[in-house]
């Protein structure tokens, strides 16, 4: 016969209560963090539950207070270095205020973020952080809005949304990385994005629904057409996170393989590498890339080093975001450095000034960015 192993019952508040010979309304007030206690009875109460090893129960809470302690977050793509770096700071300032915080990956799809927005309401969080994954469909998060929860956006602003926001001020981040590539002589530049697309080109700035993503463009292209650049569209890719079209049925009677999941990790290696061959493998090849992201950036290195191309000697290349690698690299990569935990943190302390009863008008904070001056620019080759 199999012996159940013996498990503890779960200490209560009535049995810290005990423990510390006060009520239970007393020792119900000093581990809820609310109402007014003497220090003596504080530390009392706090001394038996440390004893007992008590363990709130947060739903329990939840239920009496009204609040969970819970910020919900809901990033873009979680393996990439700009938005883990944005949710430590998210966290930290969470953790400062008393908050946890539960993340959740929407992978740039908005039926994602729209099922991660329920889960998390689901979850009775005290509020949301979300970046947005596009301007078009944005019906649920008006509905965060006029429920009178908190919501702040983190990187991506929504004009039509009145709420906190941080971002940074993509579109001139966008010229200043552009003029330092015209400035060295570059007349034929790539503009490689991670946005998803139905074919790599661009074609128009209605075509793109994620706001960061159009304003780069804009900042890109705006700079390019004023230094007389021909045509600078005509090399702007998007999908460097979309694989490519699966190819034609041969046989009727054998079903191909589902592909991988779009914007995974899994498929935007070889989708920015696929773009990045094209792109060099044209007669009028570009001298010079500009990269939407470090995580675009490393593989487009990858494909010019498999390509046996030198830094910059024969093509320049700048990356937004100052990840890591960009700087032990040989030559280390020029970057757009965006002060990444800082608009994470900053977007968590609007977040938590609303939930401690703020009802000031919403806050648009634009963070500055700088140019980090390296080894991967120089003059076009030949």
């Amino acid at each position: 016969m199999t012996k159940v192993p013996f498990r503890a019952r779960p200490k209560t508040v009535a049995d810290v209560a005990r423990a510390a010979n006060v009520s239970k309304a007393t020792a119900a007030r000093v581990l809820g963090g609310y109402g007014v206690v003497s220090d003596p009875v504080r530390a009392s109460v706090t001394a038996a539950a440390k004893a007992l090893d008590y363990r709130p129960n947060e739903l329990a809470r939840s239920m009496t207070t009204g609040r969970s302690g819970i910020i919900g977050v809901v990033v873009g793509d979680i393996e990439n270095p700009f938005f883990s770096l944005a949710v430590r700071g998210i966290s930290d300032a969470a953790k400062g205020a008393g908050f946890n915080v539960i993340l959740a990956n929407s992978g740039e799809k908005i039926e994602a973020e729209k099922a991660a927005v329920r889960l998390l309401i689901g979850k009775r969080v005290d509020g949301l952080i979300v970046t947005p994954s596009e301007s078009r469909d944005i019906s649920h998060l008006r509905d965060i809005h006029r429920s009178g929860r908190p919501l702040a956006l983190l990187d991506r602003a929504l004009p039509d949304l009145d709420v906190d926001t941080v971002t940074v001020d993509d579109r001139e981040a966008a010229m200043q990385a552009t003029r330092v590539l015209i400035d060295a002589g570059h007349r034929n530049i790539a503009y490689v994005t991670a946005v998803e697309a139905k074919g790599d080109e661009y074609f128009d700035l209605r075509q793109i629904y994620t706001s960061s993503v159009r304003e780069r463009i804009d900042g890109f292209l705006t700079t390019c057409r004023g230094a007389g650049v021909d045509r600078p569209e005509r090399h702007v890719r998007r999908g460097g996170a979309t694989p490519p079209a699966p190819p034609p049925r041969q046989c009727p009677q054998r079903r191909p393989p589902p592909p991988p999941p779009s914007g995974g990790a899994s498929t935007r290696p070889e989708a920015t590498r696929r773009i990045t061959d094209q792109l060099l493998s044209q007669p009028d090849r570009p001298t010079a890339i500009l990269a939407s992201d470090s995580v675009i950036a490393l593989e487009i290195l990858r494909t010019i080093r498999q390509r046996g191309m030198r830094i910059p000697d024969e093509i320049s290349l700048i990356t937004f975001h100052d990840a890591d690698w960009t700087g032990v690299t040989t030559p280390p990569i020029t970057v757009v450095d965006q002060p990444v935990y800082a608009l994470g943190h900053s977007v968590a302390d609007l977040l938590i000034r609303r939930l401690k009863g703020d009802i000031q008008p919403a806050e648009r904070l634009v963070l500055r960015t700088a140019i980090i001056t390296r080894g991967s620019v120089g003059a076009p080759h030949p």
